[in-house]
């Protein structure tokens, strides 16, 4: 990494979104730029707009030109798990024999600080590398992993959401706590971590299968204690699942009826999958604003099922979207949007790439409830920047030949691309690599 400058000036073709694109059409929620620039000071976008306009306010910034690339928000990921990272790409296994064949024999790795530390430094190049600069991720049942995560994210100055899983059953020694274990060691990492920098707490019941309703309800009593905390854990990402889940909950309504009972669920919830719900569950979802996080690449991989992006939005649901590291197979949240791409065409649902950009920057930031603070290149927003080249590859230079419109080299970019279209990235405006 190199040395932030106290100002500096990029230069290139500006992108970003004030809202959601309601179609191709709707240039009034984009801002595109085709010579413009960004005034960085200490982090923070002090300007942004045309370069003439901005140059004349930089004086002493020192100007680093990306002509002809793109400069967007960095991409914010909403689901995965840092300790998978030695497991993606592991065959054949549907969710539940996924986790017990390679997940959970994985994790008790992470009870080693050391092992935590050096696992931390690959995962943040990792994300970093592919574009990615703000994440949620769940960390092991250890303490140690989430210090380790922490740690790593606050040398780097990142805007990262993370937490301890919380799970009491259903798991193998060495990877299980205590309901009252799960609570002390969270309720300790919230009072050191959460709001330290840059860094934000998600209490982080694994899943309904891993905790007993004692486990639960401490994990709502931190819930209720910490409301400025996000909440996430998985939700109907799978048939056996969710008839597991049934028979140890057999009183409640349904899958989220669990949680709902527990006092999990509320704006600052981000539910994982969300793939069978039935239409109480989309009711509840719809009332409490709660997200549900769509993970094509890891649906697909996992043969889980199709995520039903249309009708949630129809009901005035807010999807976030992303890789699900390790089930997911790329920690590119450019090849996740290619994988959703074609998972909503199969469903007659498209996703036109203005959407689909707006999703992997502020709409996610919408979905944290960050989006004054990151997604956008508007001033005031904090300097998370990804440059981005469609012409990285010789794929993709070739087809960039043909291509006469920002939508076609969006598309160029979201269907071809992945790690070698990302040019550059700054976190809180210091250049990555």
């Amino acid at each position: 990494m190199t040395q932030k400058a106290k100002r500096i000036l990029l230069r290139g073709r500006l992108l970003d979104f004030s809202a959601e694109p309601q179609g191709p059409g709707d240039r009034d929620a984009i801002r595109y730029v085709e010579d413009g620039a960004i005034l960085i000071a200490e982090g923070i976008i002090a300007a942004s707009g045309s370069h003439a306009e901005v140059a004349a306010k930089a004086h002493d910034a020192r100007e680093i030109d990306h002509r002809p690339h793109l400069l967007m928000p960095g991409f914010i990921d909403t689901h995965l798990h840092f300790p998978q990272v030695q497991v993606i790409a592991s065959w054949g296994a549907q969710l539940l024999d996924w986790l017990n064949n390679y997940t959970f024999p994985e994790e008790t790795r992470f009870a080693d600080a050391e092992h935590c530390a050096a696992m931390a430094g690959q995962f943040f190049d990792l994300i970093t590398s592919h574009g990615t600069t703000t994440a949620a991720a769940y960390c092991s049942v250890h303490p140690a992993s989430v210090e380790a995560y922490f740690t790593e994210a606050a040398r780097r100055n990142m805007r990262m959401i993370g937490g301890k899983v919380m799970m009491d059953r259903n798991a193998p020694d060495g990877l299980r706590d205590t309901p009252q274990s799960s609570y002390d060691d969270s309720k300790a990492l919230i009072a050191k971590w959460h709001g330290t920098g840059r860094a934000q707490y998600a209490i982080t019941p694994r899943f309904a299968i891993t905790s007993t309703p004692e486990q639960l309800e401490m994990a709502g009593a931190l819930v209720a204690e910490h409301p400025e905390c996000y909440v996430q854990t998985h939700l109907s990402e799978n048939h056996d699942e969710i008839a597991f889940t049934a028979e140890l909950y057999p009183d409640a309504p349904d899958y989220l009826g669990v949680y709902e009972r527990y006092g999990l669920l509320h704006e600052r919830s981000l539910l994982g999958h969300a793939i069978h719900l039935k239409p109480r569950e989309i009711d509840l979802l719809a009332q409490t604003g709660a997200k549900p996080v769509f993970c094509p690449t890891s649906n697909l991989f996992l043969g889980s099922g199709l995520f039903d992006d249309a009708g949630l939005r129809g009901r005035g649901i807010t999807n976030a979207i992303a890789t699900d590291i390790g089930g997911g197979t790329s920690y590119s949240m450019l090849r996740t949007l290619d994988e959703g791409y074609k998972i909503l065409q199969l469903q007659n649902q498209k996703l036109h790439p203005l959407r689909a950009f707006h999703w992997i920057t502020r709409g996610n930031a919408v979905a944290l409830g960050l989006e004054d603070r990151i997604g956008t290149l508007a001033a005031g927003s904090e300097a998370d920047i990804v440059v981005l080249d469609a012409r990285a590859t010789p794929a993709m230079a070739l087809r960039m030949e043909r291509a006469e419109t920002l939508s076609e080299e969006l598309f160029v970019l979201q269907t071809l691309g992945d790690d070698r279209a990302i040019a550059q990235v700054y976190v809180a405006g210091t250049a990555q690599k």
